[in-house]
């Protein structure tokens, strides 16, 4: 089942801008659901997770757990369609510790997979206008006192759009001596995306990890680019990531990666601990679910940061980590500054931040 496709089925079940989590039409009324709905929806579950989940032994462990819980009659007063979402994406992620996992109910009925292409082209039409108004995730970019770049990544957003703003904030971050990535509020995004933005800041095509598709039994091989768009950045100078409990998915990909080849130094607080990417699937008319069905693999670690997270190098309170950043580069730079007035300027401006 393809990836576009399914969203586009979302997006034309009236959810906005293609997200696939995002909320059903206010408009449409919710449908009571009895214990044949109940039942279907939990068969359909199974046969996903079966034929998709990365690990086919949680896999199982969730199929028994979901039995177990009907046969108890434990969703037998759940009557509502969210509610009984809500009880499914729970018992689904305490029984296997899988953030990604999750189940939502749609008002609206859900649309099958087939569409034509003017439903495709209402699609992209509404998902580009979604990215369009959070500039496909890059928030702000600007040089901080004592030329430091910095960047305010909430999203990796899709590749069309955000390989031409990334190359443009790379141009104007170029002449900087460091550079903080401000992740703290990035949610995720396309994995294309961030392999696209990690690109700038080697200067020679990199491992930065692997993800295996169970669905479809193959290892992806992922390396940065030999070219990019725009002025890349290189790895001689120093780089700097804010992390968060917000920081999730593919801004934790990113993270997990230049830690783990020494590329960038983490600052902040432990991240969510999503690692497993996949997609979302119909169950019913009124029911999907995210299934992950591909697990990352890092060339160095060969694991990844699903259910703990990745652990910052220096751990500080998020709020507090772009300070300690920009002391951490400052310091860095003014330690190799020759310029005695430029060294007493980046001196100072520690004593500032302090």
């Amino acid at each position: 089942m393809k990836k576009k496709k399914l969203a586009a089925m979302l997006a034309l079940a009236g959810l906005a801008g293609g997200s696939a989590w995002a909320q059903a039409n206010p408009v449409a009324q919710a449908t009571p659901i009895d214990a044949a709905t109940r039942r279907a929806v939990v068969a359909s579950i199974k046969a996903n997770l079966d034929r998709a989940y990365v690990f086919p032994e949680e896999a199982a462990i969730m199929d028994r757990a979901l039995d177990a819980s009907l046969k108890s009659g434990a969703f037998d007063a759940v009557t509502d369609g969210d509610a009984f979402s809500h009880a499914l994406t729970d018992l689904l992620r305490h029984t296997s510790h899988d953030a990604h996992l999750e189940v939502r109910y749609f008002a609206q009925p859900v649309p099958t997979e087939k569409l034509d292409k003017a439903d495709e082209a209402r699609h992209a039409a509404a998902e580009l206008a979604q990215q369009r108004r959070f500039n496909f995730g890059i928030a702000a970019v600007r040089r901080l006192q004592g030329n430091i770049g910095y960047m305010d990544m909430r999203e990796f957003g899709r590749p069309q759009g955000a390989a031409p703003r990334i190359a443009a904030a790379m141009n104007l971050l170029a002449g900087t001596d460091a550079l903080i990535v401000d992740l703290r509020q990035c949610g995720g995004g396309d994995p294309d995306t961030v392999l696209a933005f990690a690109s700038y800041l080697y200067d020679q095509p990199t491992h930065l990890n692997d993800i295996y598709w169970r669905d479809e039994n193959r290892t992806e091989r992922r390396w940065t680019a030999a070219k990019v768009p725009g002025l890349r950045y290189g790895q001689t100078r120093k780089v700097y990531l804010l992390t968060s409990g917000d920081t999730f998915s593919g801004c934790e990909d990113l993270a997990y990666a230049l830690k783990n080849n020494h590329r960038a130094t983490l600052i902040g607080a432990n991240t969510g601990g999503g690692a497993h990417a996949g997609g979302p699937r119909r169950l019913d008319a009124h029911f999907m679910m995210f299934v992950p069905s591909g697990r990352p693999i890092n060339p160095v670690t060969h694991t990844d940061w699903e259910g703990t997270g990745v652990a910052p190098d220096v751990s500080v309170p998020a709020d507090k980590a772009l300070d300690v950043a920009q002391v951490a580069a400052l310091r860095a730079l003014a330690a190799g500054e020759t310029d005695a007035e430029w060294k007493a300027k980046l001196e100072q401006r520690i004593a500032e931040i302090h």
